[in-house]
């Protein structure tokens, strides 16, 4: 079997130096049918290792639960990138930030505020430590001295900028090893002092995680590790957008020129992210430091390969770099046709106000969402007082939409720190529909409870006496096999609408949605993940393995208002302005 060390400077494979040339690939933010081919195209840029983080609150929705189907076969991908003749570095967190739902950490690991976050504390470790048997149950047989791909695993995850507890890290070190880990374990923080101190761990690889300022960097690495190689884990050549933003885009030669620093200084690296992918369904998360941002649903990151596969000038720009340092392939890969155009009428509206899509309970006080298991839901009461009242919310997290007898009221967002509003009367049926945008991927938001929190109050007296439907999404495109469509011309409040159209199955597809409002999209089933006109993305990617040879049905549900109920697909990515 390979023998595989850290040496005195380098990395050593059977006695050999190897400068590890990485690229991140997220197998979770991928259709499994396109692992093979984003792969591919990572060795075709001159890459010998693939890294991936493994996300425990997709792996594991439920208690209990230890998901690998589908997109979430781990063990196939690591697979897949070994039939490819590359390497492979897991991350598997248990935090894991990424910009995914509170940064890969499940929601109901928190739901009864018995757990500590990220430190050594019973309920905590007891959970971390079954999720991280059931990972590297996978990843053990495939580390490279049992002849598979794995060289590195990670323990944690910028630790350094959230907190210090040495016992908790050591304790998740000692967990990956008992589990029959052999590999070296790495840790990885922002290359300054403070948090290469705070989240490194005596004994395991510090690496580091930066875009710029390479030699700088390297720097304050080589002093907190003195020996060993040097390694950025997280090159960032380009970055992640949120609602209401800019598409963020980083200059290729710039980019090109650190990464040449990094390998010319004889450093390994990993390029975060080689392909960035997509959030499908409602994976992915915010960000508060002070103001709310949730994260877009497209992760394109202006990353060597886009959302769809297709390489860009980086690619062409990192490949001619490596060159200089590695065995690059003669072979470069072409960009895809443009997709098929075409617009399709959507119809049959189901008004979800109307009591379709979910189950309703009877509360005395408003529940959380995180107390439905829901990420959307609709709550209603009776209000008998009389004239003009303000509504108020102890927090909004992070979106309610106010209908008062079926008509709209208003909206309060999160995002503007809004808690209250005006009602232009308190007599008749109060609906609220509650959204979680996105739980908070960084920082010590992380692990809090979404919905309304705090009393709800029409002036002094606090409203009590509620019903709540939360929305079961999965259901939402099944929603006319279980009732009779409403008609709602309008389509005032939560409306789902449906089309079918034909395709050849081959081909990806780009479904426009900046001429609607803010809702959700599936595809046969499969949700594409968020829409909203705030942008600054403006189409929703669907990969060509989601299609069917001949009809395909589309599903929207729309949470504002639909101007048109058509949907228009258009031939490429429109992911918005890269500058406001």
């Amino acid at each position: 079997m390979p023998d595989f060390a850290i040496g005195e400077s380098d990395f050593v494979l059977d006695g050999r130096p190897l400068q590890i040339i990485s690229g991140a690939l997220h197998y979770f933010r991928m259709h499994p049918d396109c692992w093979a081919d984003r792969i591919e195209k990572a060795r075709l840029m001159g890459l010998n290792t693939i890294e991936t983080y493994v996300p425990w609150n997709l792996h594991s929705p439920r208690p209990g639960v230890f998901d690998t189907s589908g997109m979430l076969d781990l063990g196939r991908f690591l697979r897949e990138v070994q039939s490819a003749g590359l390497y492979a570095i897991v991350r598997p967190g248990p935090y894991i930030c990424a910009e995914l739902d509170n940064g890969g950490l499940p929601a109901w690991l928190f739901r009864d505020g018995s757990a500590g976050v990220r430190r050594y504390e019973p309920a905590f470790m007891s959970a971390v430590t079954q999720y991280l048997r059931d990972v590297l149950e996978i990843v053990r047989p495939l580390q490279i001295d049992q002849g598979g791909p794995v060289l590195l695993v990670q323990v944690e995850n910028e630790y350094g900028a959230f907190g210090n507890d040495q016992t908790y890290l050591k304790a998740i070190a000692e967990v990956i090893r008992n589990a029959g880990t052999t590999v070296p374990l790495v840790t990885v923080d922002q290359p300054t002092d403070a948090m290469l101190a705070a989240g490194g761990l005596d004994g395991v690889l510090r690496t580091a995680s930066f875009g710029s300022r390479v030699t700088t960097r390297l720097e304050t690495l080589r002093k907190h590790q003195p020996t060993g190689p040097l390694m950025c884990m997280e090159f960032w050549d380009g970055w992640f957008d949120y609602w209401g933003g800019r598409h963020h885009t980083t200059s290729a030669s710039d980019a090109a020129a650190e990464l040449d620093a990094l390998l010319a200084a004889g450093a390994s690296v990993n390029i975060y992210m080689f392909h960035g992918g997509t959030n499908f369904g409602l994976s992915s998360g915010a960000n508060d430091k002070g103001v709310y941002r949730p994260t877009i649903t497209s992760y394109d990151y202006d990353a060597p390969l886009d959302e769809a596969g297709n390489p860009t000038e980086k690619f062409h720009a990192f490949r001619e770099v490596i060159s200089r340092y590695a065995p690059v392939p003669d072979t470069v890969p072409a960009s895809k046709p443009a997709a098929p155009e075409f617009t399709v009428a959507l119809s049959d509206p189901v008004a979800l106000l109307q009591g379709s899509g979910g189950t309703w309970s009877e509360h005395q006080e408003p529940p959380t969402l995180d107390d439905l298991d829901v990420r959307l839901a609709i709550f209603r009461t009776e209000l008998r007082h009389g004239g003009p009242a303000m509504l108020t919310f102890g927090e909004v997290r992070d979106r309610v939409q106010v209908f008062l007898d079926g008509a709209p009221v208003g909206v309060l967002e999160r995002e503007r720190h809004e808690r209250a509003i005006m009602l232009p009367h308190t007599r008749g049926r109060l609906e609220l529909v509650v959204e979680d945008q996105g739980r908070v991927n960084y920082g010590p938001r992380i692990g809090e409870s979404k919905g309304l929190i705090g009393p709800v109050r029409v002036g002094t007296e606090e409203l009590t006496g509620w019903t709540a439907c939360g929305i079961d999404l999965d259901r939402v495109p099944q929603l006319w096999h279980c009732a009779g469509p409403t008609p709602s011309a309008l389509g005032i409040g939560p409306t789902a609408w449906r089309a079918t159209f034909e395709t050849d199955g081959e081909s990806d597809l780009f479904l426009r949605t900046d001429a609607w409002g803010k809702g959700i999209a599936w595809i046969n089933g499969f949700c594409l993940g968020r829409y909203w006109r705030r942008g600054p993305q403006e189409t929703l990617y669907v990969p060509a393995p989601l299609l069917e040879q001949g009809t395909n049905t589309l599903v929207v549900l729309e949470l504002d208002l639909l101007e048109s109920p058509t949907a228009t697909f258009t031939g490429s990515a429109r992911l918005g302005f890269t500058d406001l």
